[in-house]
């Protein structure tokens, strides 16, 4: 399923950048984030559109979610917020490989993993897009998750065929299916440029240390591919900043391109129990996939070091490792950032994740063909999946006990700060200036709503995208600017794609319904942008009349000039903007501050903690370590593992019920099945989003399991790590050994995974006694 995707595949870094595609005008920072539609010039930039202040009345109005963030309550549910503390590991275990957490192995496990561990650890895991991965076999076999293949598995569909329902079984070697866009990379080498970064930009004033700082690690970047043999070498090379940017590694991975699809199971079992067990636990899921990367003359990959699969299985109590990508966290983040996320930015991704959800769903009811084409349902699940985290994460924010123990930590923190005389001089204003900057966002927190994803080709109308590139295109024209900022807007205004009217109507009317939400039906945005109709009348107007409607007649009218302010998209644009331009003030005053803010603050941190505290995620190769253990819920207790039978009760106990209905492929193999074959099971090990396909492994660095899933209590997890009830939900490979013996007859691939031997054939691997 996608419950722990990286949260970026419709958007997730720098939380409004993130998880929701481009915010606006305002670029995103972070880890290997996914190619989105360049945004549009802010005003302030050459080409952008020349307008007048907004006035007075089209500005943000005063909102509840604008005044200032509300006091912890001394005493909740008997419990004295002010005796809460910090536990431990309150920040989190993903370690990195820069520093391997020998000491911390050593006590909690007794282990002493040497150097050549951690390498084969490194080097056996991959990152694809969105996901992890690893290597299973010498012979270039990966798995990571079914919901981590999902789109590859509708690409290679070929006419006549929904393997997405049906499930892919490469039955020989010559039946792998390739697929396009894919990308694996393996971390080959890690280089610590901190000092090298650090000392030049000391030297730089700090309101300009973001612009020197992207300078330096380009040049650096460029620098060290040149010593791995260039852009032509198969190398990539990636800055990563870690502790918020008070640590950087350039990161040198192999990367591999040439992939076939090898084995995905039926969507019914890949994601058992749907949204309604997302996030859940007991589980019965089979959500992995195979594929296998191959040399370009066709042959498959050698790929040494690998992980073998165990044959002996876990136990409840037994240590485990989850070697992957953690998407994004931010438990580095202020008390204060973390109070506006609450109040204001994340609520408004809830909703607006829930108005694109009713419109996906209502219109993959009503053009069912055209949105298999378009392959929306993927995109609701991706939705469905993140509004679920987002809210589980406000929940979480809404638990003054959290909110107290991450107070604790910050106030640990600054004390640390001020009594040391040098870094109180450099760092001891900070949080109070963050605190600040916070304040300032709340003055305009309707546009942090009203003005998401403007330019996301899922979740908005590609007519007011192109109305807003179209604007700026003709603004830019009439003020006279270089043809060649022109003509780069006309390349974004022809690289949106179309959609169809009814889908682009809905979208549009969602927007408007955003407006009178955020602002207030009667706030003068709403009146101007709506003109006395209703949203549904006006954006049907739009739409059947704008050229701007048809992605050639948008891009030809603006050639040839036929398109004019007059345009009824363009109307649009030109009542929202007054508002647009005072959030989009707010934005360009206060992110690049929080930038700057918050890696002076992760240098601190390293001065104070050093490498005890672990830096957030950064989509980055981590390890997190941790026990296989149930936890208590609901009254009673949740097992460490289910099993096969506890699927097929899941099954007849939701007779008739979708989300629980079993592939035919398993019906036939009832009598067969092992039924007490362990099917998922839980661990302590600290996972997010990015995490998805990662392999957990024993003590032997053998598979036990794929992570795919953390369960309700996990979702806080983002800005705190809470190891009594976090938990991460994974595939134990028994099943998937049992299942592709069994259910898919696959006896090659079970050969491939326990002795590491290749057959291309069923035929040989049967006669090899599989």
């Amino acid at each position: 399923m996608t419950s722990i995707v990286r949260l970026s595949r419709v958007g997730h870094l720098l939380r409004l950048c993130a998880i929701l595609g481009v915010l606006l005008t305002t670029a995103c920072g972070g880890g290997a984030a996914p190619a989105s539609t360049p945004p549009p010039a802010t005003p302030e930039e050459p080409g952008a559109p020349a307008v007048s202040e907004p006035t007075e009345e089209m500005a943000a109005e005063p909102t509840a979610a604008s005044q200032p963030a509300r006091d912890t309550v001394p005493l909740v549910f008997g419990v004295d917020l002010d005796t809460v503390r910090a536990g431990p590991f309150d920040q989190g275990k993903m370690w990195t490989f820069e520093f391997p957490p020998r000491a911390h192995l050593a006590e909690a496990y007794g282990l002493q993993p040497d150097a050549s561990w951690f390498e084969k650890a490194r080097l056996g895991a991959l990152r694809i897009p969105s996901c992890s991965a690893s290597f299973v076999s010498p012979h270039g076999l990966v798995m990571t998750n079914h919901h981590c293949a999902r789109e590859f598995v509708s690409q290679v569909s070929q006419p006549g065929e929904s393997l997405l329902d049906e499930g892919l079984v490469a039955v020989d070697l010559a039946d792998e299916r390739d697929v396009e866009d894919f990308e694996a990379d393996r971390l080959i080498d890690i280089v610590d440029v901190t000092d090298e970064v650090n000392a030049a930009l000391d030297a730089v004033p700090l309101e300009q240390r973001g612009e020197a700082r992207d300078s330096l690690l380009a040049e650096i970047e460029t620098r060290i591919l040149a010593e791995h043999g260039g852009e032509d070498s198969g190398h990539v090379v990636e800055m990563i900043s870690l502790y918020n940017g008070g640590r950087t590694s350039a990161y040198v991975f192999r990367r591999y391109t040439h992939a076939k699809l090898v084995m995905a199971p039926e969507l019914q079992i890949g994601f058992f129990g749907g949204d309604p067990d997302n996030f859940t636990y007991p589980r019965y899921n089979l959500d992995f996939a195979f594929f296998r990367i191959y040399e370009e003359d066709g042959t498959p990959l050698a790929s040494e070091p690998y992980f073998g699969f165990d044959q002996d299985g876990l136990e409840e109590g037994d240590p485990i490792f989850i070697v992957g990508n953690p998407g994004t966290t931010s438990r580095l983040q202020t008390v204060a950032e973390l109070e506006f996320r609450r109040d204001v930015s994340d609520r408004g991704v809830i909703e607006l994740l829930e108005s694109r959800m009713a419109v996906l769903d209502a219109y993959i009811r009503a053009f069912p063909e055209e949105a298999e084409a378009r392959d929306l349902r993927n995109t609701y699940f991706s939705l469905a999946n993140s509004r679920k985290a987002y809210g589980g994460q406000v929940e979480g924010l809404e638990d003054p006990v959290i909110i107290a123990r991450r107070r604790d930590t910050e106030r640990s923190f600054q004390s640390a700060i001020d009594e040391d005389p040098e870094l109180a001089g450099r760092y001891g204003g900070l949080i109070e200036r963050m605190a600040g900057l916070q304040q300032r966002k709340r003055e305009q927190a309707p546009g942090f709503g009203a003005f998401l994803a403007m330019t996301s080709p899922d979740l908005a109308s590609a007519t007011l995208h192109r109305a807003l590139l179209a604007f700026q295109i003709l603004s830019a024209r009439q003020s006279g600017a270089p043809s060649d900022a022109v003509e780069g807007l006309v390349e974004q205004l022809r690289a949106v794609p179309d959609q169809p009217p009814a889908l682009d109507q809905a979208l549009m009317e969602a927007r408007f319904r955003d407006f009178e939400r955020f602002y207030g039906e009667d706030a003068a945005l709403a009146s101007a942008v709506l003109g006395g109709r209703g949203p549904e009348e006006r954006a049907s107007e739009v739409v059947s009349t704008s050229q701007l409607q048809d992605s050639a007649a948008a891009v030809a009218g603006i050639e040839d000039g036929s398109i004019g302010i007059g345009d009824p998209a363009l109307g649009v644009v030109r009542a929202y903007l007054p508002a647009f331009i005072a959030f989009q003030q707010v934005v360009a005053e206060v992110f690049p501050e929080e930038e700057r803010i918050a890696a002076e603050l992760g240098r601190a941190r390293f001065e104070v903690y050093g490498t005890d505290v672990p830096p957030d995620a950064t989509f980055s190769l981590r390890i997190a370590d941790g026990v296989v253990t149930g936890y208590p819920y609901n009254g009673t207790r949740a097992p460490a593992f289910t099993t096969v039978f506890g699927l097929y009760d899941r099954h007849f106990s939701h007779a008739g019920e979708e989300d629980w209905a079993l592939p035919q492929r398993w019906m036939d193999a009832r009598a067969s099945i092992d039924l007490s074959t362990p099917m998922n099971f839980v661990s302590t090990a600290d996972i997010i989003g990015g995490n998805s396909g990662s392999p957990v492994l024993d003590a032997d660095l053998e598979i036990v399991g794929v992570v795919f899933d953390g369960n309700i209590e996990s979702l806080p997890g983002e800005y705190i790590y809470l190891p009594e009830l976090n938990r991460s939900v994974s595939v134990d490979a028994r099943a998937i050994l049992e299942a592709l013996d069994v259910v898919y007859d696959m006896d090659r691939l079970v050969l491939e995974l326990t002795t590491g031997e290749l057959v291309e054939t069923e035929a040989e691997a049967d006669a090899a006694g599989r």
